[in-house]
C-alpha cells in the first residue's frame, strides 16, 4: 500500500524517527480539498501514545477538508545544515500517512498539556488557565498514523 524507500542506505530506525518527532517543533500538515488540489498548512504538534496530536481553532480549511477526507500526510523536517561545497546537505526528515479525527474530553484535555509541556514547559500553572478559557473555541485533532518513514544524511 505504502511505497518502500528508494534509498534505504538512508533509512531512520524507528528510535531514531520517535527522536525527530519529539524534538521538532513543527510540520507540514497535508489535506485534500474538496476541488482535489492538496493543502498543506504548517502546524505546531506533539508526538504521544503513538500519535500526533495539534490544536487549532473550531473553523477552517483544513478542518474541512479533514472532514471531507480523513486521509492526510504530515511531514517533518529535522536538523539540516547546507553544504554548499558539496552541493549538498545534510538532513533528517519523516514523511506519516494517517487518519485525522477530532478528540474530545481526557484525550483533548491530554493533548493540550503536552503541548504545554512542549512549548511552554515554564509556564504550565498559566498555560492550564489559558487552556480552561479557551478551551472551548479550541479543537484538538489527532493523527493516527497508519505509515510513517523517515531518512537522513548525517
Amino acid at each position: 500500500m505504502f511505497r518502500e524507500m528508494r534509498r534505504k542506505d538512508r533509512e531512520l530506525k524507528n528510535d531514531e524517527i520517535i527522536e525527530v518527532l519529539k524534538n521538532t517543533s513543527y510540520g507540514i500538515l497535508s489535506t485534500i480539498s474538496e476541488n482535489g488540489y492538496p493543502y498543506g498548512v504548517p502546524i505546531s504538534y506533539v508526538f504521544f501514545n503513538d500519535s500526533i496530536y495539534f490544536h487549532c481553532a473550531t473553523k477552517g480549511h483544513k478542518l474541512d477538508n479533514i472532514l471531507n477526507n480523513d486521509k492526510v500526510s504530515f511531514c517533518v523536517v529535522g536538523n539540516t545544515c547546507v553544504l554548499p561545497e558539496e552541493f549538498s546537505t545534510k538532513y533528517e526528515s519523516l514523511i506519516v500517512f494517517g487518519k485525522a479525527i477530532e478528540v474530545f474530553d481526557d484525550e483533548k484535555n491530554m493533548a493540550l498539556l503536552e503541548t504545554l509541556n512542549k512549548y511552554s514547559p515554564d509556564f504550565i500553572e498559566q498555560g492550564k488557565e489559558y487552556i480552561i478559557k479557551a478551551g472551548k473555541a479550541t479543537k484538538v485533532i489527532k493523527i493516527t498514523i497508519d505509515h510513517i518513514s523517515g531518512k537522513a544524511r548525517r
